[in-house]
């Protein structure tokens, strides 16, 4: 693809049934959901010519849409074919595939029913979402928290909950860090900016329990690889204080696949055997040289 920005390539984006050459998927500025966050996305990773876990995104992608209180307008079969046609016009076989839904033009302001629901699917070539992760990222703490479930609509995967995220890489990337670790309402960690995270301690996982923040599909994952390991998951409320009594650290998600965390403010983690093998194993898994049923 020419060009750095997004913008400004070649190639196609699925758009609301028809491949539209990829600079001219625009839409107008006074989309709903440019100004009130209404849509929902996906983030998703090809590898060899076949997106991982695909139907799994598709259907939460409709069930976000469902919570936001929209209908997108096809299928789940027909968002599948659509994505593995707009992976096969990309030319790529591996790939960021990104399909996004969200509210258009026709009326504007907080009430929005009469809103035509769009939906595009772009595919495009993305490597490693940090640099020498095998060494371990450095992250440090965020000071925006994840919301309670009752102010918020957190098991979607809904833009507007990306915000707080945007704020928190950002201050963190300005002081040297890759991410930043962000707690929740009750002061309990949560999570990454854009992914969830492990600690190891005496052999067994520890993963905070996904009641107020998205339950990612690559967590899911490196808890059936850690478990076909015969390796102790549990999922229970972790606490700041408890960061220095862990040996490993790692984040999961589509984008991060399963990185290493070298530290976390003043506390560090040396990426240890835990944490190689699951990283292993899902490598090998995405690329069809592990069978595990998900």
């Amino acid at each position: 693809m020419s060009g750095t920005a997004y913008d400004d390539r070649d190639g196609y984006i699925w758009m609301d049934g028809e491949f539209v050459p990829w600079r001219d998927t625009k839409v107008h500025v006074l989309t709903h959901a440019l100004h009130y966050a209404s849509s929902v996305f996906e983030g998703e990773r090809a590898y060899n010519g076949k997106i991982f876990r695909s139907l799994d995104h598709s259907k939460r992608l409709h069930n976000s849409a469902e919570i936001m209180g929209f209908d997108i307008p096809f299928t789940v079969e027909q968002i599948e074919e659509a994505k593995r046609e707009a992976l096969a016009k990309s030319g790529l076989d591996s790939a960021y595939v990104r399909a996004i839904a969200w509210r258009g033009s026709e009326m504007m302001g907080v009430s929005a029913q009469n809103n035509t629901i769009h939906l595009a699917i772009a595919a495009w070539s993305w490597g490693d979402y940090f640099k020498d992760k095998m060494k371990g990222i450095r992250m440090t703490h965020a000071q925006w928290r994840r919301p309670a479930p009752d102010t918020a609509p957190c098991h979607a995967k809904a833009a507007g909950l990306y915000m707080i995220c945007t704020l928190s890489k950002h201050a963190a990337e300005r002081d040297g860090y890759a991410d930043a670790l962000m707690l929740d309402y009750r002061g309990q960690v949560a999570e990454a900016t854009g992914a969830n995270i492990f600690f190891v301690r005496d052999g067994a996982l520890h993963t905070p329990t996904p009641d107020c923040f998205l339950n990612g599909l690559t967590r899911q994952t490196a808890i059936k690889l850690a478990k076909e390991r015969q390796i102790e998951v549990i999922e229970r409320a972790i606490m700041p204080d408890e960061l220095p009594t862990f040996s490993e650290c790692f984040i999961t998600g589509s984008a991060a696949e399963i990185t290493p965390v070298a530290e976390i403010g003043v506390h560090s983690y040396k990426p240890g055997q835990i944490s190689e093998a699951l990283v292993e194993d899902y490598s090998n898994l995405v690329n069809g040289k592990l069978e595990v049923a998900l």
